[in-house]
């Protein structure tokens, strides 16, 4: 009899542990924006294949010099074991038209291993998948983005910047988490300026705020506009006459989802007139209906010697972690992909 409860008690240790992967499964591994793609290499070095490669081989939007979106690694399927299966990021193609009869993506967290995204791509055809890739390259771009971007978000929600935290309370009774090294400032009635104040490799968070007149005002040239008088008045050069201004020829706007909401996103480069600084940049621009307002946080980088990808993405997700003062709750970044749902009965 005790040995048949011996039995039962281990058995439900086992089923216990397996609704909790935290509890064994391994963190995920790799560098953020590290893809690993399980495809075998003939069909990788094919039409199709290079089709993928090219969706992940293309450039980071709007920065001074061309690098790219992801690290890409490629593996053949009967080499994708224990040691590889842990990657943070896996694309796993299968082609079988016994199987599928469209193509469609879905992806799955923590598959293998915690804090880990599998996306599967499933198609009827080589020919089907190639055409496929070409018309949701951006998709998928994206959607490797956006969980890069959620990622950095919840490390912020642990380590950031009090100093940072605390003024834009104080200023736009607004939450925010930015960088811990932004730890040096500026401050006026309505404009913020923090900073790691190092001359190389500068990382800038700003915030201002304006008069909210309608939906008229998300458009290129009036948030263009706005964004040249907030910096002309609070950020000038060493010498007078020198003052930061956006390139409007490297600017671009789109409209995107922050917690849920609508915000317009405005992505470019700016440069300092009279003078030989510049770097890129990207802000989101909310509505504060409490308060009647448009509420813009921004991230710039100087970095003249140093490759600007991670340092502006670093600065992205903190915009995403800016909380209007009626939100109540982080909302994360939409994967804009459909999740495949585990099984989870035997847990319930």
């Amino acid at each position: 009899m005790k040995h048949l409860t011996y039995i039962l008690l281990l058995l439900a240790g086992i089923i216990v542990s397996g609704c909790d992967k935290s509890r064994f499964f391994p963190m995920a591994s790799g560098r953020p924006y590290e893809v690993l793609v399980v495809m075998d290499s003939v069909e990788w070095n094919a039409p199709h294949g290079r089709a993928l490669f090219d969706v992940l081989d293309t450039d980071v939007p709007m920065l001074p010099q061309s690098e790219r979106s992801f690290r890409i690694s490629q593996t053949e399927k009967k080499d994708f074991d224990r040691v590889l299966n842990i990657f943070r990021n896996i694309i796993i193609v299968n082609i079988d038209s016994t199987q599928f009869t469209q193509t469609r993506m879905k992806f799955t967290r923590n598959k293998y291993a915690m804090d880990q995204i599998v996306l599967n791509i499933n198609s009827p055809s080589k020919e089907e998948f190639r055409q496929f890739c070409i018309k949701n390259q951006q998709d998928i771009v994206d959607f490797l983005t956006k969980m890069e971007m959620n990622r950095l978000v919840n490390e912020l929600k642990k380590s950031h910047s009090k100093v940072t935290g605390q003024l834009a309370k104080e200023i736009f009774d607004c939450e925010v988490n930015a960088p811990t090294e932004l730890h040096s400032y500026k401050k006026n009635t309505d404009f913020l300026w923090t900073s790691n104040n190092t001359p190389t490799g500068l990382l800038s968070i700003v915030m201002y705020s304006f008069p909210y007149e309608g939906p008229h005002v998300f458009n290129k040239q009036y948030l263009t506009a706005k964004r040249d008088s907030a910096m002309k008045a609070n950020l000038p050069g060493e010498k007078p006459g020198m003052y930061m201004k956006t390139d409007t020829l490297c600017t671009v706007v789109k409209p995107i989802a922050v917690h849920g909401k609508y915000a317009m996103e405005m992505r470019g480069l700016w440069y300092m007139e009279n003078d030989c600084m510049g770097g890129p940049y990207v802000s989101h621009h909310r509505v504060d209906t409490e308060n009647n307002r448009v509420v813009v946080i921004e991230g710039f980088v100087y970095a003249p010697e140093k490759m600007k990808r991670g340092l502006i993405r670093r600065l992205e997700g903190s915009l995403y972690t800016l909380k209007l003062p009626e939100e109540q709750f982080f909302m994360e970044i939409t994967p804009g992909i459909e999740e495949e749902k585990e099984d989870t009965t035997a847990c319930s």
